[in-house]
Parts: C-alpha cells; structure tokens; sequence
C-alpha cells in the first residue's frame, strides 16, 4: 500500500490550461473519490495520477516517491476503466492472468493469485467462461479482478460503474467498499455520480473547472460546503438559494421582502447590510401548524416517492421557485399553502459574488 501525494499540479493542452493547481495529500489505505460535473477536469486528474498524461506543471508522489517521469508500468497502480477492457476470446482466468503471464510469473503463484481474487469476487465458478457469457456486473467484476492479482499499491478506478443499471450500480458499490475495507489498498475513484462519492469515498475531492472547490469526508462536505458550488451539486434535490441580506448587526437574515431568519450563534461579523446568497436545503425545511409560521409555499406539484414526498412551489405570491423534501406520504393539493420554519443551524451563507461560504 502507499500514500499519493498532489502537490500544486496543473495540466495544459496548448494554450488552454485546464487543472489548476491542485494539492492533496491521500493516506495510505484510504479511499478517496474525485467528484465534479462533466468536463471539470477529474478524469484528467486520475490519468495524470496514473501515467497516461504529462503533467504541465508540479509533482506526483506515490509512497513518497516522484512519479513525474516514471511509465505506467513503473508506478505500480492499477487501473479499472469505464469500458471493461475485457479480452472476448478469452476466459475469465486468462483475462485476470493475461499481466501476470506478460511478466512471466509462475504458474503457481498466477493461478493462486486469480483463484484468490476469483473468491474475494464471488467469480470462482465463471472462471472457464468467456466475457459474452457474464452479466454487465460480472464482467466489471473480472476488470477489477485483473487489478487484484496484480497487488499493486494504488487502485485507480475511472467511472467503473456509469454503463450498469441503477440496481446493479447499487449492489456494486456495495462490493467496491466491501473490496476496499477487506483489501485496504489506496484507492482513488471517479465520479459524477455524488452518490457514489458519498457512500464510497472517505473523503471527496470536489471540482470545479480544473479547481479544487473543497476537500473534506462526506458529511463535512454536505453539512458545511466551502461554496455555493459544493452547495448546489451536493444534495438531492439540490439545495435552495435565495438573494437576501445579513440585517440587525448581523444576528438576522432577511430574505423575500420582509421574511426574518435568526442566525446560528447570534451573529455573523462584519457583515451587516450585506447582500448574499441563502441557502436552504429541500429536507430542511419544518412544517408547521398555521400561525406557528411567518413563511409560507404555495404548492405547485407533489411528488409522492414512497418514503417522501417532494413538494415543488413558491414562496407566498412571488416567483421564488422552492422544492421542499417531507418525510412519509403527504397528500397536498394544488394551490395549497404551508407555513414553515428553517432550524437557524440549517442555514448556509455565501458570498454573492465570489460564493464562498460565510460564517462559521
């Protein structure tokens, strides 16, 4: 196992420069998922990490040792793509013995080696099948067996599971983890999907635009985004925003005219009379009884889940779009209003123009 370390790393194609200056610094044994919108530059990140691209500027450490110049081959990573990569002529035992074969291992340590992985992958009886014969679950599984029996250092995993069905999706995100904590191997993973990040990773590296928005575990991310970036992206339904402003020496924030949120703490310092941006998410807010509420949706659409409803309105007469998150089945009609409150701890604050977070 090793420790994988970004120090101040940029990426260019021409002219067009498109990581930023990235720094992180990924323990040993940790599993640590990079997160952003397509095009934000995380894919590029991982192959960078992996080799396969030139960094333009900084230095990649693995197990405490420059990388900057060193062949794929020489990093000991291994790499689980998008696309299987699977060899269709040939059997689940040679796809997952093909690199140990180019490095003429043995025989015996080859074929200990994918019986071992075949077991951890719940693959030993498909090892004699050839990849048209597995299902989409199964062959991603023999792709990441091929990682296995190679022992690397560092596993690098590229969207491995964007081309499965929802359900297979959940049953293997199950098995990464499961894989990770029984393996314990640094692991860096790729991703669009903030639920894959969530579950998987043990911290996230959000970006945006080849910048590093914030790095923090999953909860610290979602109950404390650095931006209305990380705010907006981390969630679902996203969060709500709204144009207000910090009033009464910063112990208040108003919002929708004549609406008052008491803040966390009593205060936000030095910034009274300033114009921001409010943040609410959808499961935050509290409905409450009539007159107990000073705030009120006009609801527009009632989405019943099963385990919750969403409720999609807007704030009294106004056109200030809300989507509300409830617990349980609710039955509200169209036209409907609901008073509510937001818990004063359940508030976010960012900077109008810049968009970072405000406040502690």
């Amino acid at each position: 196992m090793a420790n994988v370390t970004l120090k101040d790393v940029y990426k260019s194609f021409g002219k067009t420069e498109v990581i930023h200056g990235i720094s992180c610094e990924i323990k040993d044994g940790e599993f640590v998922a990079i997160l952003g919108p397509s095009g934000c530059g995380k894919s590029t990140a991982l192959r960078m990490i992996a080799g396969l691209e030139v960094i333009t500027k900084g230095e990649i450490s693995i197990n405490d040792k420059v990388v900057n110049d060193l062949e794929p081959a020489d990093r000991d990573i291994a790499m689980v793509f998008q696309n299987y990569a699977l060899y269709p002529h040939m059997t689940v035992f040679n796809n997952m013995a093909y690199g140990l074969k180019i490095r003429k291992m043995p025989k015996a340590e080859i074929r200990k080696r994918v019986e071992n992985a075949a077991k951890i992958l719940e693959l030993s009886e498909f090892l004699t099948r050839k990849p048209q014969a597995l299902s989409g679950g199964q062959r991603q599984r023999v792709a990441m067996g091929r990682c296995i029996v190679r022992e690397p250092k560092v596993f690098l995993f590229d969207e491995p599971l964007s081309n499965l069905d929802a359900k297979l999706r959940v049953q293997m995100r199950l098995e990464l983890r499961n894989l990770h904590e029984n393996l314990g191997i640094t692991s860096v993973y790729v991703t669009h999907d903030q639920v894959e990040a969530m579950t998987l990773g043990d911290r996230l590296i959000i970006l945006e635009d080849g910048y590093v928005e914030q790095i923090g575990s999953p909860l610290e991310v979602y109950e404390r985004p650095a931006s209305k970036f990380v705010a907006g992206f981390i969630g679902s339904p996203a969060m709500n925003f709204f144009n207000a402003r910090i009033i009464d020496d910063g112990k208040k924030v108003e919002f929708h005219g004549t609406t008052h949120l008491p803040l966390e703490n009593g205060s936000v310092p030095n910034h009274d009379g300033k114009e921001i941006i409010l943040g609410i998410r959808p499961e935050h807010f509290e409905i409450v009884e009539e007159g107990a509420g000073s705030m009120h949706i006009k609801v527009d659409h009632v989405e019943t889940l099963g385990a919750d409803t969403l409720v999609h309105g807007h704030l009294d007469e106004e056109h200030s779009f809300v989507t509300v998150r409830l617990p349980d089945i609710h039955h509200f009609k169209k036209g409907a209003v609901l008073p509510f409150t937001i818990p004063p701890k359940k508030i976010h604050l960012f900077d109008k123009d810049k968009g970072n977070r405000i406040g502690e």
